[in-house]
């Protein structure tokens, strides 16, 4: 194993992680294309986990509040976290823990329609459709109009 290139691997994998939590997906396929070397970066995301200094469990509930703080629903942030390398069972977890959706669908809702609840069918479809393009159950979309 060529030590030099661990080295430069691993600092520059701490100075990433210093930035943000990352997932492990996230942080090996940054290396991978930096560094070309798939074997010491599997090597370097290995040595982190054990020093808990990458955990994705800690980087759903990072990403989780930053994306239900913009306005969005747990079933699209599941899917993020799911297509950013996150186990489904951990994705699930942490949103479920976060809970107050209803809320986040209203704050969106009212956030994007300044006039609240549309006067015909029509404009609450839109609305509906809205709510749920941003993941939100229809449970959710539901304790929001009524």
């Amino acid at each position: 194993m060529n030590d030099d290139a661990y080295k430069a691997i691993y600092n520059k994998a701490l100075d990433i992680i210093s930035r943000r939590e990352h997932s492990q997906k996230e942080l090996s396929d940054k290396l991978v294309k930096k560094y070309d070397a798939t074997e010491l970066v599997n090597s370097v995301i290995h040595n982190l986990i054990e020093k808990n200094l990458l955990n994705d469990f800690r980087f759903s509930q990072a990403y989780v509040a930053v994306r239900k703080r913009k306005g969005f629903g747990p079933k699209k942030i599941g899917y993020e976290l799911v297509s950013r390398g996150v186990n489904e069972n951990t994705a699930s977890e942490v949103i479920d823990t976060e809970g107050g959706w209803n809320e986040a669908a209203l704050k969106a809702f009212n956030k994007k329609f300044k006039a609240g609840i549309g006067e015909d069918f029509k404009e609450q479809n839109k609305q509906k459709v809205f709510l749920q393009n941003r993941g939100f159950s229809f449970q959710e979309i539901d304790s929001v109009f009524n």
